[in-house]
């Protein structure tokens, strides 16, 4: 029996929050741990709203601080699945930042994130196929499965 399947653009989700002096850390900037919280939970949505079951985070690669997030900009964190296994999922997650007085923004983070999908017994459960509708989705796909391959072979080692 073949399982269903879902687009893409069926779990997209974008995250937006105005950030605050509750935010800053030391130099007076927003604090790494504020992003990475908001990339999670981004991550996390997509990942739900996909397999339509509780999720939990395997794996954050490559979280990359481009630029500084200032306080009073708007932060948006988009999301997107890149790539499904049985029971894990890939998501990419782009941050951009928004001076909105200005209208000024630009990409400040990104990431990849890994879910696995959990049933009601807590062991992980089968999600749905992912359906790639461009040439771009198909391109992420591709690179998705070589950073599964990696990230496989990076296990095996820390194993043996």
């Amino acid at each position: 029996m073949s399982r269903a399947s879902k687009t893409v653009q069926d779990s997209r989700v974008t995250l937006s929050a105005l950030m605050g002096p509750q935010d800053a850390n030391a130099h007076g900037n927003v604090h790494g741990g504020v992003i990475m919280k908001m990339v999670d939970e981004a991550g996390a949505l997509v990942a739900m709203r996909h397999a339509r079951m509780p999720v939990v985070t395997v794996a954050i690669d490559s979280m990359t601080f481009m630029e500084p997030i200032l306080l009073g900009n708007l932060v948006m964190c988009h999301a997107e699945l890149t790539y499904v296994g049985r029971s894990s999922m890939e998501v990419r997650v782009e941050v951009i930042a928004e001076n909105p007085l200005l209208g000024q923004s630009q990409v400040t983070n990104s990431a990849y994130l890994v879910y696995v999908a959990l049933g009601s017994d807590g062991h992980p459960a089968a999600v749905p196929e992912l359906i790639y509708e461009t040439a771009d989705q198909h391109k992420r796909a591709e690179e998705a499965r070589q950073r599964q391959a990696y990230r496989k072979q990076q296990r095996d080692r820390e194993t043996t």
